[in-house]
C-alpha cells in the first residue's frame, strides 16, 4: 500500500487530559523507569506497530510513542529478540545466519579442483622409482644402504607431520560447524595423509559459527590435549628445530632439493601442500582469535602467523583459554549470544 517505510514519534505528556491514559504512574524523582511494550496489529498485512515507552525526564514523565509503517514486510529496523527456551537452544541453533553466502565456498572449490588436476596431470613426474625410494626411507622401511638423504627434505617430511596437530588446534573447537552441518574430524584424520588436499573440502563446506564449548567438554579428549599450553609448546619447539636443520644446510643441499622439486611429484606437490598450510593459516589464527574475544590484544599476532609455521604456532602458546558457556548465569549467556548474532 506505502511505497516507501517512514517512522515518526510523538511525546505524549501526561498533563494532557484528554489523554486516553486515566492516570500517570507515580514515579519518583530519582527513579527511571524502563517499562517498554511492543503492540503489533493483528492484521495478516501487519501495516504499523507501535512501541510506546514510559520516561523520566527531571521530574517529568512522559510517554514515548514510535510507529513505523512497514510495506507488506517486515521493518528493517532493529528487531525485538526472543527469549531463547534454554541455554542448549542458543547454542544449538546456530546456522550463520540467514544464509551462508556461497561465494566463498565456490572460489574455494574451484581451486581445490585445479589443485587435485595439476596433481595427477600437470606436476612433474620424472623420477617415480626415485620417489618410492624416498618414500620408503624417509618411512624407516630401508635400512642404512650409505645413501645420505637430503636435509632440507627431511625437514619438509618431520614438519607436514606436524601441520595436522596445527591445524586441529585451530580449528578445534573455533572452527567447527553450526549443528548439523559436516563434521571435522574426518578431514583433520585425512589431513595426516592428504594434507591441505584433504583440509580445502571442509573449508568448503564450512558454516559458522561453532555450537558452544561447554567447561566439561574441555576436560575431555581431545580438548584437554590440544588447549594444553604443553602441547603448543611442544610443536613450536619442534617446528623450529626442523627449520633451523633446514637453514643450516649448505647451498649445495638447497640447490638439490630445487632440482628434486623440479623432477619429483612427491617432492613437487609436497612443497605446494606445504605453502598452502601455511597461506591458509593466518585466516583460521584470525578466526581463533575472535572465537576467544582477544583480538584487541593479540591482533598484533597476526602479522606474525604468516610467518611459515613458526608464526602460527606461537600463536597457539601465547592464546588464552577458551570462553565457555558453565558458569555463566541464563541471562548473561543469552545476552552474549544475541549479540553474537
Amino acid at each position: 500500500m506505502f511505497g516507501t517505510m517512514f517512522s515518526s514519534s510523538n511525546i505524549i505528556s501526561c498533563n494532557f487530559s484528554h489523554l486516553p491514559f486515566k492516570s500517570c504512574p507515580s514515579i519518583s524523582r530519582h527513579q527511571t523507569p524502563a517499562v517498554s511494550h511492543l503492540k503489533i496489529l493483528p492484521s495478516p498485512i501487519q501495516p504499523y506497530r507501535y512501541k510506546i515507552t514510559l520516561n523520566s525526564h527531571h521530574g517529568n514523565h512522559f510517554f514515548l510513542a514510535r510507529y513505523s509503517f512497514l510495506d507488506g514486510e517486515e521493518s528493517k529496523g532493529p528487531r525485538l529478540k526472543t527469549k531463547a527456551s534454554s541455554k542448549s537452544d542458543l547454542a544449538d541453533k546456530g546456522d550463520g545466519g540467514d544464509g551462508k553466502d556461497w561465494t566463498s565456498s565456490i572460489l574455494l572449490f574451484f581451486l581445490w579442483v585445479a589443485l587435485l588436476y595439476y596433481v595427477f596431470n600437470l606436476a612433474p613426474n620424472q623420477t617415480p622409482s626415485m620417489d618410492t625410494y624416498f618414500l620408503q626411507k624417509l618411512l624407516n622401511l630401508k635400512g642404512d644402504d650409505g645413501f645420505k638423504m637430503n636435509e632440507v627434505l627431511v625437514s619438509l617430511w618431520y614438519i607436514m607431520g606436524l601441520w595436522p596437530l596445527m591445524y586441529g588446534m585451530l580449528l578445534l573447537p573455533a572452527g567447527r560447524s553450526s549443528k548439523g552441518s559436516p563434521p571435522l574430524w574426518p578431514f583433520l584424520a585425512l589431513s595426516f595423509f592428504g594434507g591441505i588436499y584433504a583440509l580445502i573440502p571442509y573449508f568448503v563446506l564450512w558454516k559458522p559459527p561453532p555450537y558452544s564449548t561447554e567447561e566439561s567438554e574441555l576436560r575431555r579428549w581431545p580438548l584437554n590435549f590440544l588447549e594444553s599450553k604443553l602441547t603448543a609448546g611442544a610443536l613450536l619447539a619442534g617446528g623450529l628445530g626442523l627449520i633451523i636443520y633446514a637453514a643450516l644446510a649448505n647451498g649445495d643441499v638447497w640447490e638439490e632439493f630445487y632440482r628434486y622439486f623440479r623432477g619429483s611429484k612427491f617432492i613437487h606437490v609436497t612443497s605446494i601442500d606445504f605453502s598452502l598450510l601455511s597461506a591458509f593459516a593466518p585466516f583460521w589464527v584470525y578466526n581463533d582469535m575472535t572465537h576467544r574475544k582477544w583480538y584487541e590484544k593479540g591482533f598484533w599476532l597476526l602479522p606474525l602467523s604468516a610467518i611459515p609455521f613458526l608464526g602460527p604456532a606461537l600463536y597457539l602458546v601465547l592464546r588464552p583459554s577458551l570462553p565457555t558457556t558453565e558458569g555463566l548465569s541464563d541471562s548473561t549467556y543469552e545476552q552474549e549470544q544475541l549479540v553474537q548474532k
